[in-house]
């Protein structure tokens, strides 16, 4: 069985290895990768592993950026020390979701419900529909934000916003009558919580809506240049990998 660990953390790696070992002999550690960019480049390059173990916070960002770049066949086993991320984790190929610090005996679960569906395929394709209607019936979207306003708050309704971007770490939501407020939440936690259909993650500077777009434009290596309506001087440059993801927003 060859794994690939993705993880930034090297004493988690290597607590990771060194289990994955000891519960089964058998096993090849092909590689470990600590960002969400070099985990894309190794999965472009190389053939793909029986299995993953993935942290879900990396250095560079959400390891779900990675299911948007690059196909993943590989069953996934997300360990992780956040349980907010266990249903958005069963959508992209999990077979399961361990808290850190990782116990032996919750590896070894883990890994014997691996082998179980691998040699029961029809068992695991079964578990994704399953797991996919949950997801779909449970999922839900914000509607607004409360906000500190003067000596008290007041409410902004999401159709209310026109574009988000994150600077020095501040998120600031730009209205549609080119006012600019500042949240707390992460692009990471936005994008979790808005209507996908209206909006989408740019890049890790950005999160666009629908009606935000002015014009899109090649842009050189195969990536796009989104104008924006009320800002035009703003360049916000969306991936190679990503420009197909975009257009199949636009068209659906």
């Amino acid at each position: 069985m060859k794994v690939l660990i993705v993880e930034d953390e090297v004493r988690n790696a290597n607590k990771l290895s060194r289990l994955l070992q000891m519960l089964d002999s058998e096993i090849e550690i092909l590689a470990v990768v600590e960002s969400v960019k070099d985990c894309v480049d190794w999965l472009k390059n190389n053939e793909e592993p029986s299995l993953i173990m993935m942290d879900i916070r990396l250095e560079d960002g959400l390891c779900f950026e990675i299911f948007e770049q690059v196909e993943v066949k590989a069953p996934v086993i997300f360990t992780t020390s956040y349980d907010e991320y266990a249903l958005k984790a069963f959508k992209v190929n999990s077979i399961d979701y361990i808290m850190k610090p990782v116990r032996e005996e919750e590896l070894e679960q883990a890994l014997e419900k691996f082998k179980s569906l691998r040699s029961t395929p029809e068992l695991s394709d079964s578990i994704k529909d399953i797991l996919g209607n949950l997801y779909k019936k449970e999922a839900f979207y914000r509607s607004r934000f409360l906000i500190p306003y003067k000596d008290g708050f007041k409410t902004v309704k999401v159709d209310e916003i026109d574009f988000i971007f994150s600077e020095l770490k501040i998120t600031h939501l730009v209205l549609k009558n080119k006012s600019v407020i500042i949240v707390g939440q992460t692009l990471e936690e936005l994008e979790d919580e808005l209507d996908p259909k209206i909006f989408f993650r740019a890049n890790r500077q950005h999160i666009i809506s629908i009606d935000s777009i002015d014009n899109i434009q090649n842009y050189h290596n195969g990536k796009l240049k989104v104008g924006l309506v009320k800002d035009p001087q703003r360049e916000v440059i969306v991936s190679r990998e990503k420009a197909p993801i975009l257009k199949n927003w636009l068209n659906s």
